[in-house]
């Protein structure tokens, strides 16, 4: 795939996820593009796909450029930007200075893969969690969630849900979530998180400034909601992020069956991103300790994650004892909207 076509296929996504800025900018960036530059260079350095399945690469530069905007470093960029509203021609020739005047900046930048935590995935994980505790009937919940990033979405009990008439969480909850929400009201199931910790393969400190500068620059500079979202996670993070690979480390978070306490296991579009062999592995240390599981240390695994559907992502759950499968709905990738079937049981 050429860049020209991952910019654009990047394009649609954007526009599709709620973002005519990058809709509009990312096209732009395709006809000015300095081609035969050391910036052009490093990005025909990527092997296999650059596209949004692969490196990402049209995300990794846009979110260069908006980290620019970001710390100040560029005041022609900055007034091209939101929510400022320019024409074309003067964002295309803002966009250009900054390839030039930057290029040593977005060619590090580049060389790290995409890390934007979404915050609003927190809708599924709060409905889910609630839904399963009244499930097992286990009031304490251990978390364990694959592909972290900076641990915000472990931090989901302390926050609310308003989903139809219902609101789940906290009365001082840090944020409150509100998805355009169809089907049945979510569960009320009250529980405590005992302990919660993560893993990913690159995890972000949320309270190191150089990586709350890369969560921020991910989201899009038309969103300023997600950016006060992400601010309002960080505020009251405390979740710890392990750096490994996630079966390797999950293998043996499953060595000890927390008793009384349901083991949460989840993760929000990071499982299709593990190789075939990870995956497969990684279910089979799952369901070995599914087999295991007893009413008194219940396991659940809950997953948002692409399943090919064109509508969003399927957010499903398997349960033990028994191993119950449950498909509770899907969701917007950002969490805009849940389309929520629940538990029928």
């Amino acid at each position: 795939m050429s860049l020209s076509d991952a910019l654009a296929r990047q394009s649609e996504a954007c526009a599709s996820l709620g973002s005519p800025f990058m809709g509009r900018m990312l096209p732009l960036l395709a006809e000015i593009w300095p081609t035969r530059s050391a910036l052009d260079a490093a990005v025909l350095g990527f092997e296999g796909d650059i596209g949004p399945s692969g490196h990402s690469l049209p995300l990794r530069l846009a979110s260069g450029l908006h980290a620019l905007v970001l710390t100040g470093h560029d005041a022609d960029l900055i007034a091209a930007y939101p929510p400022n509203t320019v024409s074309d021609e003067v964002l295309r020739t803002a966009v250009k200075a900054a390839l030039s005047r930057h290029e040593a900046f977005l060619i590090q930048w580049i060389t790290s893969p995409p890390q934007t935590n979404e915050v609003r995935r927190s809708a599924v994980l709060i409905a889910g969690a609630h839904a399963l505790v009244k499930r097992t009937g286990a009031r304490q919940v251990h978390l364990s969630e694959l592909g972290a990033s900076a641990g915000l979405n472990l931090m989901f009990d302390r926050y609310a849900l308003h989903a139809g008439d219902a609101r789940l969480g906290p009365d001082d909850a840090a944020l409150t979530l509100e998805p355009d929400w169809a089907g049945p009201a979510p569960i009320n199931a009250p529980f405590t998180v005992t302990e919660r910790r993560g893993v990913d393969l690159n995890p972000l400190n949320p309270h190191n400034p150089d990586h709350t500068l890369r969560l921020r620059a991910y989201l899009w500079a038309d969103q300023a909601h997600r950016v006060a979202l992400t601010d309002a996670a960080i505020r009251v993070n405390d979740a710890h992020v392990d750096q490994s690979d996630a079966v390797d480390w999950l293998e043996g978070r499953l060595t000890d069956a927390p008793h009384g306490r349901m083991h949460l296991i989840y993760h929000t579009v990071a499982w299709q991103y593990f190789p075939a062999e990870r995956q497969a592995t990684g279910t089979t240390l799952i369901e070995a300790a599914g087999a295991r599981a007893t009413p008194e240390t219940p396991l659940a695994w809950l997953r948002m994650e692409a399943d090919g559907q064109a509508k969003g992502a399927a957010v499903t759950a398997r349960v033990w004892p028994g191993d119950h499968h449950i498909d509770l709905g899907r969701a917007d990738f950002h969490g805009r909207w849940v389309d929520w079937a629940g538990d029928r049981r």
